[in-house]
C-alpha cells in the first residue's frame, strides 16, 4: 500500500470530533472519552473509548455514531469501536477545549 493512501490518527480523531454525548455539549474527543486509535496496514481502524459512566444508557448510541463517523474517513476499510471502563473516565481527561466549552476554569 502506498503511504499516500495511509489514514492518519489525526484524520480519525478529527472525524470523532463530530460525535457528541447527547447529554453533554462537548465532542467525545474533547471529553477525553477516546483512549486510543489504531490503524492497521489494511486500513482497518480500531477505536478504544470509554464513557463518562459505566451505566451510561447512551453508550451503544455513542459507539455507533463513532463507528459511522470513522467509516466516513476516506480510505477506511473496516471500523471497530471498543468500549472499555479501565481506566475509568474522570473529569481530568477533558481537554482544554472541552473545559472551555463546559465553562470549567482551573
Amino acid at each position: 500500500m502506498s503511504t499516500e493512501n495511509k489514514i492518519s490518527v489525526e484524520e480519525v480523531t478529527d472525524a470523532l470530533k463530530d460525535v457528541y454525548d447527547p447529554e453533554i455539549p462537548v465532542n467525545i474527543v474533547d471529553l477525553g472519552l477516546i483512549y486510543g486509535v489504531e490503524i492497521s496496514d489494511q486500513s482497518d481502524v480500531h477505536v478504544l473509548m470509554t464513557l463518562t459512566a459505566a451505566g451510561c444508557g447512551m453508550g451503544p448510541f455513542i459507539a455507533q455514531q463513532a463507528e459511522w463517523a470513522v467509516a466516513e474517513v476516506d480510505g477506511v476499510n473496516d471500523v471497530n469501536v471498543e468500549i472499555v471502563f479501565e481506566p475509568p473516565w474522570s473529569p481530568s481527561l477533558v481537554t482544554e477545549d472541552g473545559k472551555k466549552l463546559l465553562g470549567i476554569d482551573e
